[in-house]
């Protein structure tokens, strides 16, 4: 088994959880989807998080970013308790994600769909944009350089101006993945990156993933378990909304259990 791809270093990691899930519990109606489920995610890390169908990853995901409140348990980002913290504030503290299904403004250019997100970050207002002060002048051109940047990094600065949905459905998975980091983000949580791309397509997205700064932890999903062996540090496994295990790529691929309920089942949610 090949060892996780290397990213760029950049200096000592500290020791302290980026993410800690306590006891994460929710319920819908009389349905558990997620059940007492505990880890951390350590800074720079790459972890991921597999499972059947109906494991709960998702829904994991969305108590993570505001998206779903807990029932029950803990949500501690970089130490701080963020149960049950609204969206925009979640994002606004260094959380970004992108989704099973790619969520592109597909009218809007590429180079458009990242600035937008990019705005989360800007301190101009309205006011001062409409007026077109110099401070907003001058913040929509850093916005607009630092857009530019990002697709250059996930291999789509020579096309700034296509509409989001013309790309093809790996390069729409890129330019999501360069939206996600317009929030610069300390935490990138990634929901099935390679779903639906041709295979030929998968290594592009995972090697703009494997080029990121370490400063980036990363916690993923995917149904592609050559691509969460090859990529992953650390895995956690979920089932019927509970942990079955966690370890290496190398431990989880030897448990029999895992082998049983995982990976003898090609789909995946």
């Amino acid at each position: 088994m090949s060892a996780p791809a290397a990213r760029v270093a950049n200096g000592a990691t500290p020791a302290a959880d980026v993410l800690g899930v306590d006891a994460l519990t929710c319920r819908f109606g009389g349905v558990i989807a997620v059940s007492e489920v505990s880890f951390g995610v350590r800074p720079g890390e790459v972890f991921g998080l597999i499972g059947p169908n109906g494991a709960g990853k998702t829904t994991l995901f969305n108590l993570v970013t505001g998206l779903t409140t807990p029932t029950g348990g803990r949500l501690r980002y970089q130490g701080r308790d963020i149960t049950g913290l609204p969206p925009h504030r979640i994002a606004a503290l260094g959380i970004a994600r992108t989704f099973q299904n790619v969520r592109l403004f597909g009218e809007l250019s590429a180079l458009q769909n990242v600035m937008i997100a990019r705005h989360v970050r800007t301190t101009s207002g309205l006011v001062s944009g409409v007026l077109g002060l110099p401070s907003a002048r001058v913040e929509e051109s850093v916005t607009r350089q630092r857009a530019m940047a990002l697709l250059e990094l996930v291999g789509l600065a020579d096309r700034p101006d296509e509409q989001g949905r013309n790309f093809s459905y790996g390069d729409q998975r890129r330019l999501e993945i360069a939206r996600a980091l317009a929030l610069e983000p300390q935490l990138l949580l990634l929901d099935e990156p390679a779903a639906g791309i041709p295979a030929a397509e998968t290594g592009e997205v995972f090697a703009v993933l494997a080029g990121l700064p370490s400063d980036v932890t990363i916690l993923f999903i995917e149904h592609d378990m050559d691509l969460v062996f090859r990529f992953a540090e650390r895995i956690t496994v979920l089932v019927g909304g509970r942990v079955l295990m966690e370890g290496t790529p190398d431990e989880v691929a030897r448990d029999a259990r895992v082998r049983e309920v995982y990976l003898g089942d090609a789909q995946d949610a």
